[in-house]
């Protein structure tokens, strides 16, 4: 696609775009969650966004509501060297119900993305192919990255250690 713009994009997904920003020439755009599959397909799509650099989370507690938010950074390879963009994509997630779709369908690297984002702030991707612990125990029952966090809490990392050693798991 030669002569891309960030207008023809933001043209594109107005109606789903709830908010931009830019920022030092990063651009910003903010949708809601339930948007989130049918923005990231037209960006991959219809405007070549094939490479997804990073999804990760942020937990925003007692800071602002809602308490999560996902954020999906994306790279355009163009032609040209102004067609070589990246965006960024956020969407506010509820602390009632931290869930939102998959993206694996798009990019398979999301995969390990995703589950990471699960095991660490407790964040359910919907239709994601095997969404299981990656970095903490399968029994572990805290996530690691949230702010309300008890580091000094060693109970569930106890209960996790006593349960491996006896299935034999050390």
């Amino acid at each position: 696609m030669s002569g891309f713009t960030l207008e023809q994009l933001s043209s594109r997904l107005g109606s789903h775009i709830e908010s931009s920003s830019e920022f030092r020439g990063e651009n910003t755009y903010f949708v809601a969650p339930e948007k989130i599959s049918e923005v990231l397909t037209v960006l991959k799509e219809e405007f070549n966004f094939d490479y997804l650099v990073d999804l990760t989370a942020v937990d925003y507690l007692g800071i602002k509501s809602p308490r999560f938010e996902m954020v999906y950074y994306l790279h355009r390879f163009g032609e040209q060297y102004d067609e070589n963009i990246r965006v960024r994509i956020k969407c506010s997630i509820s602390e009632d119900k931290p869930a939102i779709d998959s993206v694996t369908s798009l990019w398979a690297g999301a995969d390990w993305l995703e589950r990471e984002v699960y095991d660490m702030f407790g964040i359910v991707f919907n239709g994601h192919p095997d969404l299981r612990r990656i970095l903490m125990p399968e029994d572990y029952d805290e996530y690691p990255l949230r702010k309300d966090f008890d580091v000094r809490n060693r109970e569930p990392s106890k209960r996790s250690f006593k349960k491996a050693l006896s299935e034999g798991n050390f």
